[in-house]
Formats: structure tokens, sequence, C-alpha cells
């Protein structure tokens, strides 16, 4: 099988990165991906029969997407066509559909290996559909993003989306022991360095092959620190897309790990969104809107926490507002929950939907002139104040209308003195 360093014209003896010399040989080389990869997975079935079909492989930088597309390829004896998104238009595509029809006649099938594929236009990546359907390339395609957003529905129903996860901590440590086997000597790293070595590479199989080059290179004279390590090299960014799909991963973890009152991993995601570069305002608008959501009237003190901690954000800026952040985000996750103000505002809103511009009753219409109050205007009107316990038990609603119970305390916190209170109105306008 060729490397990359031969396809773009090196020889084998130019120097080349650790990592395209660890590249694997075959299938069962390639770390971490068993789940697709092994006999009774989905693409080790297509492997073992022979029929490959055309997929997409969707995970995160350095977990052997590239690397399963050519071992693929070269299994099933097809012409292996790479090609980068990022770079590539039209008029490629159509020298490479050209070109895999001639091999066609020829006898010989083109696996059509399209990185960053997502980042074709919907046009373009209809484009890929007839030649998919008629079997002049087999397509795999490589994205990091969600197919679900970024690739046609067409195209979808036309390929298996295989999901690659990222390297977990077995997986990337058999990378720096195959390493160690090729160099034919140790990392220099005492064990905790070593621990975190993997952290750095983040599930990244490449770059952590990157790391311990760097590490070999250091020619240390005794095993490093963690501390030395980190001096050492450069820490690298969490994995994080404001404007794409890990945003709203881990701001869909943060809202359910404060529905689930756990504090602890509610700081965890708020933590991991602002070490990823998040705006903290953003993170202070949805704290805002948690609090009315998923504790509402159980806690009415949350929302009164989540604005003054805008505030003081917006006085006191980052690091030392986040502070403030950090602080609501305890009191949301500790808070007693409840989802009757969210709901009730649902309920109302299709009711109000429904009964279009119905009148409210006239017995609580203000009668400012004659005319309305010759109409009725107020008649009847029993001021609640004046009322024993300031309940009169009159009907607010429209007279067209029956009665409608939208709001329903959750009986936690707050709410369970609402909803007593509640049922003793509700007892004496029965009783009325």
């Amino acid at each position: 099988m060729s490397t990359l360093f031969e396809a773009a014209g090196l020889e084998e003896s130019a120097p080349r990165p650790l990592a395209d010399r660890l590249r694997p040989q075959s299938l069962s080389e390639v770390a971490g991906q068993d789940h697709l990869l092994s006999e009774t997975a989905p693409i080790g079935r297509m492997v073992k029969t022979n029929r490959l079909s055309s997929m997409i492989l969707w995970g995160p930088p350095g977990v052997g997407k590239t690397t399963i597309a050519r071992l693929l390829a070269d299994h099933c004896s097809l012409h292996f066509e790479p090609l980068s998104a990022v770079f590539s238009g039209v008029a490629d595509l159509r020298k490479i559909f050209a070109a895999a029809k001639d091999r066609r006649t020829a006898g010989q099938g083109t696996l059509l290996f399209v990185d960053e594929i997502h980042r074709f236009n919907r046009a373009q990546q209809d484009g890929f559909l007839p030649f998919v359907e008629e079997g002049v390339v087999t397509l795999i395609g490589a994205t990091t993003e969600n197919p679900s957003f970024e690739l046609n529905g067409a195209l979808l129903s036309r390929c298996q989306v295989m999901v690659l996860k990222r390297l977990d901590d077995a997986a990337l440590e058999d990378l720096l022991v195959r390493a160690e086997a090729l160099m034919q000597k140790a990392l220099p790293l005492e064990p905790s360095a070593r621990e975190a070595l993997r952290a750095m590479a983040d599930g990244d199989g490449r770059y952590v092959l990157n790391l311990a080059e760097e590490v070999f290179a250091l020619n240390a004279a005794a095993p490093l620190s963690s501390a030395d390590l980190a001096s050492a090299l450069q820490k690298r960014s969490p994995a994080y897309d404001k404007n794409r799909e890990e945003h709203y991963n881990l701001i869909s973890a943060l809202h359910k790990a404060v529905r689930g009152s756990d504090p602890d991993a509610a700081l965890y995601w708020f933590a991991r969104m602002l070490a990823g570069g998040e705006d903290p305002l953003f993170l202070a608008r949805r704290l805002v809107r948690m609090a009315s959501e998923d504790i509402g009237h159980a806690d009415p003190s949350v929302l009164q926490t989540a604005i003054a901690a805008v505030e003081t954000y917006r006085f006191l800026g980052s690091p030392e507002g986040e502070l403030a952040l950090a602080q609501t985000v305890v009191h949301l996750a500790c808070a007693p929950k409840s989802n009757a103000v969210y709901k009730a505002f649902k309920g109302a809103m299709k009711a109000a939907g429904e009964t279009g511009s119905l009148m409210p009753p006239k017995h609580i219409l203000n009668a400012p002139t004659k005319l309305m109050k010759d109409e009725g205007y107020g008649k009847g009107y029993a001021y609640d104040h004046d009322a024993p316990d300031a309940f009169s038990g009159q009907n607010y609603f429209p007279d067209e209308m029956d009665r409608a119970e939208f709001y329903v305390p959750s009986g936690r916190g707050y709410e369970k003195a609402v909803a007593e209170r509640l049922r003793k109105w509700r007892a004496l306008r029965d009783g009325d």
C-alpha cells in the first residue's frame, strides 16, 4: 500500500512524520474503532463479503477516517481517488467521474474519498447522486460535522452513516506503545506525564503521535514530570466550535445537568464551554432561560440571581464576572425544579390562539362613560379586597369559554404553599 508521501511523489527515504510512519497497514491495526471494523461490525461485514457500499464517516479529527477509506480501497481492489472539498470544485468532480467511467469500462472500480464533504454546497452534493446510483464510484465521505444538518437528504439516503468515536485512553496508549516500538525506545515520561500527554491529545490519534514525536525529539536525559511536559509542549485548545454542533451538544449537556439537579456536572459543562472560548453572555442568557423554564415558581429567587449574575458579569467582565455565572449554575442546579409555569404558558398561548377575540366578561370591564355603564360594563363586579380572604371567586374568563386550568403547581419548593393556596381558592369558587 502506498503512503501519503509516496502518493505525493516523495521517496520512501524522505523524512516522514511519526503519524505517517505508523499509519495502519490493515483495518485490524486501526485503533479505537472496533465497533465498525471488527468482523461482526458494519464495515467488517462489508469487507468480509467484499461488497462495499457508499458511506459517510462521521467523527472528530484524528480518529482514522482517511486511513479507513484508503484501506478499504486496497482490500476491495478499487482505485483510490482522494479529494478535498476545501480545495475542489465542479470541474474537478467532472474529471474524476469521467476517469471513473473509463476505469469501470476497463473492469476496475473507483473509491472516491471526499474529505470534509460537508464543505460542498447542496448543488454540488446533488452532483454525486447519479454516479453513486449507477455504481460509477463508491463514495466515502468524511466529515466532522453532523451529517443530518450538513448533507442533503438525497445523498444520505444513498450512503450509510458510520459514526467514528474519539479515541479513548486505552486506544491512545496503544498508539504510544506502537510509537515506542517503532522508535525502539521508551518515551521519557513519568507515569503522570504520560497520562497528561494522552489528555492533551483530547481523543485525537494523529495529535497524540505528533506530541510523542516532539517528546522523542527533546532527547531528555531523565523522565519528564507533568510540569516539565506542560512547559515543553503547547497545550491543545479543546475541540469546540462555537458555531457548530459541539456548541449545541455542550449547551444541551449543561441545561440537562441543571435540570437533573447535578451541580457538579453542570459546573463541568459550564467550564468546558468557557475553556472552549464561548461567550459568557451567551451562557448567561441560557441560565436566565433555565431559571424560568426549569425552576420557575418553585424558587422565584433563582431568576433574580440569574439577572444579577448577568449584571455582575457586565460590570466586572472576564474572568472575575464568570464566578457570578458559576454561582448561578450552582443555584439553578440545587433549586427545587418545576416546569409548571412553562407548561401553563404554553397552554395559555394555545388557548389564546384557538379562542380568537373573545371579549372579557362585562363585569370586569371599566366603565368610564355613561354609554358603557348602560351596556353593563362593570356591573356586578366584586372588589376582591373587600371579600373574605380577599377572594371573591368571580369568573375572569370570557363568558363563551369554559374555565381552563393552565397552572398546576409542582408541590415542590415555594410552589408547595402556592398549591395549597390554589386548592383553597378552588374550593371557595366551587362552593360559590
